[in-house]
């Protein structure tokens, strides 16, 4: 069963390293949208986010503290649900749309983080990580 989780673990995590990748490599274009969002320093915002992305997706594929790094994750997706994809500021059709998916999509990788943050807070063994949990549920 531990190698289904780890496989899981990598599956899941493959989307946040690419856009942390993202984030990092094309810093430019990403900050002309946060700054269209009306993100304060967007240039930073972008890059801090990459940052946390990127550690806390590698926190969960490696197993290390690999709860921390679900957390991490929810404290990256849920504001930025909120602050880049708020739909309902939006008049036109196609990009309320657009945004409402983006926004589903964020809450949904925040549930999901957050049930890996109670799995891995909770199970003893989560077999193919380098530590155990650093928050202890059980």
């Amino acid at each position: 069963m531990s190698v289904v989780v780890f496989i899981g673990r990598i599956l899941f995590v493959a989307l946040f390293l690419g856009s942390a990748f993202g984030h990092l490599t094309q810093t430019q274009a990403m900050t002309a949208y946060a700054e269209a969002r009306g993100i304060p320093n967007a240039r930073l915002a972008v890059q801090a986010s990459g940052v946390v992305m990127g550690i806390g997706a590698l926190m969960i594929l490696f197993g290390v503290w690999a709860d921390l790094g679900a957390l991490l994750l929810v404290v990256f997706l849920v504001p930025t649900a909120f602050l880049m994809h708020a739909f309902w500021k939006e008049s036109d059709p196609e990009t309320r749309q657009f945004e409402m998916i983006q926004f589903n999509k964020d809450m949904a990788l925040a549930g999901a983080s957050l049930m890996l943050f109670g799995f891995f807070a909770s199970v003893s063994t989560l077999g193919l990580t380098i530590t155990g949990p650093l928050i202890s549920l059980g």
